[in-house]
C-alpha cells in the first residue's frame, strides 16, 4: 500500500495580509518533509472561486515549485478540470511538470463539481460530462511525437504539434476524480487510476476496491488511446499525536471540512454563495456549538488518534486492499506545526531507526497473489489480467525506491 498526501490548500476566514502567502509556503515545506521521509504522492487539487474551502487554482505552478524542492515523491494533478481548461493547455502543463519534475508527474482529471466553477468558464453541469470525454480524445494523441487535430461538439482544434512532449511514455499515470460508487467504477470503465475522495470505513473500501477492479476486468471501455491505470486510491482525514484524545483536539480541521463539503452540497447545483457573503468559518463553529455529538463522532473517523490507533486502523485499510491511502491533513486551522509533526510520527520511510521500503522481491512479490486469495470466492482471479499492468508501470517508475510498493511503520513517537 503506497501513501499520498492531499491539499485542497483551505483558508477558513478571518483572512489578513499574508495568510495566503503563508498557506503556499508551509504547503512546500510539508511537501519537502513528505518526500524525505518517503511517501509516495503529493496531490494538489484544482478549484476556482471557492472562498476559504481551496484557494488551489493553479496546481501546475504549485507542484512545479514542488519539482524543484523534492527528489523523489510522486506529484500528482487531484485534479486537472478538463471542462474548464482547453485540452491543449492541459497537455501543454502535464508535460511541462514532468519534464521539471524528472518524470514524476501523475496525471488526474475531473470535471468540477459545481456551477460556481464551471458557469464562468462557459460551461454547465449537463454538458459536462460530455465536455471531459471529448477532452480526452483530444489530449492523448498531442502527447505523441507527431501533429494532432480534434474535431468534435465541445472543441475544434486544427492539426498543431503540442509541444513539449512528456518524459514518461506514453504519457503519465493517469487517475479521475470520484466521490461515489458509480464514479469509481466509471474510471474503471476508462481505465485510470480512481482517486476516491470520499471519506469511506475500511469495510466500504472493500466493496469500492472490489466495484472498481469488476468494472476495469469486465467492462474495460477506454475512451482513446492511452495506458490503463491499475490502482485504486482513497483519501482519509489524517492527525498525529501522542495520543487520541491530543490528535482529536489538533484535527478540527478535519470536521470543517466536512462541514464546508455538506454546507455547499445542500445547494442546487452545489452553487457557492456569492463573494464575501459567507463566514464559513463562522458557520463551522455555530454548528459545531449545536451538534458536539456529530462532531465528536467525525473525529473518530479517518486516521486520527496516536501511533498506535493509527496503527491498527491502517492495518484494516491494508486489508481491503487498497492501492493507495491519502492523508488529508491541510485542512480548516490544522497548525503547520502540527501536520508535520504528524509526517513525522508515521512515515512510509524517515530518518535512522525507520526501516526502508521493500524492494521488488519483498512485499511487491506477492502482492498480486494476495489480492486473488482476499475476500473469498468473490475477488478470486479478479486481479489476474491487471497483473502484466501492473508490472510495466512499475517499470516506468523505475527501480530502487520508486520500484516497490511501500510499506509503513509509525515510529511510536512524536519528534
Amino acid at each position: 500500500m503506497k501513501f499520498g498526501i492531499f491539499y485542497e490548500l483551505q483558508l477558513p476566514r478571518p483572512w489578513v495580509a499574508g495568510d495566503e502567502l503563508a498557506l503556499y509556503q508551509n504547503a512546500l515545506s510539508q511537501m519537502e518533509l513528505a518526500d524525505r521521509f518517503g511517501y509516495d504522492h503529493a496531490w494538489v487539487v484544482e478549484h476556482h472561486f471557492l472562498e476559504e474551502y481551496s484557494h488551489s487554482p493553479s496546481p501546475e505552478s504549485f507542484l512545479a515549485a514542488a519539482s524543484q524542492r523534492t527528489r523523489n515523491i510522486r506529484l500528482g494533478h487531484g485534479i486537472l478540470q478538463l471542462t474548464t481548461n482547453h485540452p491543449a493547455r492541459v497537455a501543454e502543463r502535464v508535460a511541462v511538470l514532468d519534464l521539471l519534475s524528472n518524470g514524476r508527474c501523475e496525471f488526474g482529471m475531473g470535471e468540477s463539481a459545481s456551477i460556481t466553477e464551471l458557469t464562468p468558464f462557459g460551461r454547465d453541469m449537463e454538458t459536462k460530462k460530455e465536455v471531459f470525454e471529448e477532452a480526452v480524445q483530444a489530449i492523448f494523441p498531442m502527447f505523441k511525437d507527431a501533429g494532432s487535430e480534434y474535431h468534435g461538439k465541445y472543441f475544434d482544434i486544427p492539426l498543431r504539434n503540442v509541444v513539449p512532449k512528456p518524459v514518461q511514455k506514453p504519457h503519465p499515470p493517469l487517475w479521475l476524480a470520484c466521490s461515489q460508487l458509480p464514479t469509481i467504477e466509471r474510471a474503471g470503465r476508462y481505465g485510470f487510476g480512481a482517486l476516491g475522495f470520499q471519506f469511506v470505513s475500511a469495510d466500504a473500501a472493500h466493496a469500492w476496491v472490489h466495484a472498481y477492479y469488476n468494472a476495469m476486468t469486465k467492462r474495460l471501455t477506454k475512451l482513446a488511446d492511452y495506458e490503463i491505470n491499475p490502482n485504486m486510491a482513497l483519501v482519509s482525514f489524517f492527525m498525529c499525536a501522542k495520543t487520541d484524545e491530543e490528535a482529536r483536539a489538533r484535527a478540527d480541521g478535519a470536521t470543517f471540512f466536512q462541514f464546508a463539503l455538506r454546507f455547499y452540497g445542500a445547494s442546487q447545483n452545489r452553487q457557492r454563495p456569492a463573494p464575501y457573503t459567507v463566514n464559513m468559518w463562522d458557520e463551522y463553529n455555530k454548528w459545531k456549538r449545536d451538534n458536539p455529538e456529530a462532531q465528536e463522532a467525525a473525529l473518530r473517523g479517518g486516521l486520527i488518534g496516536s501511533p498506535e490507533t493509527i496503527r491498527k486502523k491502517l492495518k484494516r485499510f491494508q486489508s481491503s486492499h487498497i492501492d493507495q491511502v491519502i492523508l488529508l491533513n491541510q485542512a480548516g486551522k490544522n497548525s503547520h506545526e502540527h501536520i508535520c509533526e504528524s509526517a513525522r510520527a508515521v512515515r512510509p520511510r524517515g530518518d535512522a531507526g525507520i526501516p526502508e521500503r521493500p524492494g521488488a522481491g519483498g512485499l511487491e512479490a506477492g502482492r498480486d497473489e494476495r489480492r486473488d486469495q482476499a475476500g473469498g470466492n468473490r475477488h478470486r482471479g479478479l486481479f489476474g489480467p491487471l497483473r502484466q499492468a501492473r508490472r510495466q508501470r512499475r517499470a516506468v517508475e523505475g527501480s530502487g525506491r520508486l520500484g516497490g510498493r511501500s510499506s509503513w511503520q509509525s515510529t511510536g513517537s512524536i519528534r
